[in-house]
Formats: C-alpha cells, structure tokens, sequence
C-alpha cells in the first residue's frame, strides 16, 4: 500500500505555537480546544458541551483576524462561481489559510458558517427603538425593502438565496436564526403601536402583523420587477391605517355621513 502524503500544515502561526509547546502546557491551558481538534481530525464534528456559548476566560482568545479570513474565503470562492454544494469545510479553510479546528471551533457546521456569510454580505440588521409602535414598525419595513434591492442589485446574494431553497437545513437555519427574530420584532412593534393607541386593540396582532408584512414581502420577492420606492413603508402603513373602504363625501345637513 502507498504511503499516504502527510497533511499540509495549514494552521495559523499562533495555532502552530499554541500545539509546539509542552503537552503539559497545552493541557493546562486548551484542553477543550485540543479534544476539538482530536475529533475533527478523525472526521467527527466536535460535540457540544455545556458552556459552548460562552467565551472562555482563559486560554487564547479568538482570532478575529482569522474569523474574517473565513468570511472572506467563502464570499470569495462564491464570487468565483462556486456552488453551495461544492464548498466543504477542509475547501474554506485551505482557502482562508486557517485549519479545519479553527472553523470548527466557530461554526457548528457549513450551515451556521453559510448563516454568516449572508449577514455579512446583506444589508446590516436595523437599529430600532424598542419602545415605539409604528415608528419602529416603520423601520422595520424600510430594512426589508432594503434587502429587496440588495438581492435585485447583487448577483452574488441573488443567487446565493437561489440556492439556499434548494439546501434544505441551510434554509432553515436562515429561517430560525434571521427571519424568526425579524418577525418576532415586527409583532412586538404591532404590540407596541397598540398599546399605545396608534392601532385599535380589538383585532389580531398576528393578523395585523401580515398585513403590513405581505405587501412589502409580495414585491420584494413574489414581484421581482415592481417598484420599490423610498416611501413605499410609509405608503404601506399609510393605507392600512385608512383603511380601503370608498373615501365618502362630506355628509350636508340632514345627510347620513356613512352613507356614500
């Protein structure tokens, strides 16, 4: 049997420090991070364990540096036509020039690591109050048309989102991690507007909610081609708030004025 070449070593130079130093050392100070880089090289995702999502308090800290190499190497190798589904993790990080250990250590999978690849090339998420109703509700609708020209002015996020319907654990950690919260905060806005007496408080919120949603959602997606003027969230809101009934004519005395 023909000996297999060894790996290439591709880590960072800190990493490369990090791993040359006395096992003592390194079991001392990274144990979690050595036991994560055991199970990646045997081809097994590292496991979570309790307190994952925190930062640890000692040991070496994340590279940043590292993280946007990351980034980049992926909107990189998608600018360059590369498929979804072509991009393994072992592609990225020979890419970005970091180890396998080092993405792994940062995203889960290629799904949550795709997650914030999209964040970092859309529109950034909006700044809202948190204490108003229709102005955050304003707000709110205004991101999505954003986002709407983005994806019409961006072939790479026009067909980065093409083929994200086709990956289906991609779309929904998209779903869970990104438009969930969107959603939640455009009903806590409805709530707000109506506890504050803007909207009237004996109809649905949800039922609210997709009201001023579905127009802006209908021509951001299901109409690619129509208009997305800079006034349309106030348009929007608008004419929900007045209502599509027939304007009736100012009632003369003796006339019933909701007759018209």
């Amino acid at each position: 049997m023909q000996a297999q070449a060894p790996d290439r070593d591709d880590r960072l130079p800190e990493e490369r420090d990090r791993d040359d130093r006395p096992s003592e050392e390194r079991d001392r100070q990274a144990p979690d991070g050595r036991e994560a880089d055991r199970r990646v090289h045997d081809g097994r995702d590292p496991e979570p364990r309790p307190g994952d999502d925190q930062e640890p308090r000692r040991g070496r800290p994340r590279s940043a540096a590292a993280e946007r190499s990351i980034l980049d190497a992926v909107v990189g190798l998608l600018e360059a036509g590369e498929p979804l589904a072509g991009l393994s993790i072992e592609r990225i990080a020979r890419t970005a020039g970091v180890g396998k250990a080092t993405i792994y250590r940062r995203w889960a999978g290629k799904e949550e690591l795709f997650v914030d690849v999209l964040r970092e090339i859309e529109p950034p998420e909006p700044d809202v109050s948190g204490t108003g109703g229709l102005d955050d509700l304003r707000v709110l609708l205004e991101s999505m048309r954003t986002r709407g020209l983005a994806q019409r002015s961006s072939v790479l996020l026009h067909n980065v989102f093409a083929q994200m319907k086709s990956h289906p654990k991609l779309w929904t950690e998209y779903q869970r991690t990104v438009i969930a919260p969107r959603r939640v905060a455009m009903l806590a806005a409805v709530g707000r507007a109506v506890e504050a007496g803007e909207l009237r408080g004996d109809t649905d919120v949800e039922l609210m909610d997709d009201l001023f949603l579905g127009p802006m959602l209908v021509r951001t997606i299901h109409r690619p081609e129509a208009p997305l003027p800079e006034d349309l969230a106030d348009r929007i809101i608008g004419l929900l708030l007045e209502g599509l009934g027939p304007r009736s004519a100012a009632a003369g005395p003796g006339e019933n004025a909701g007759q018209g």
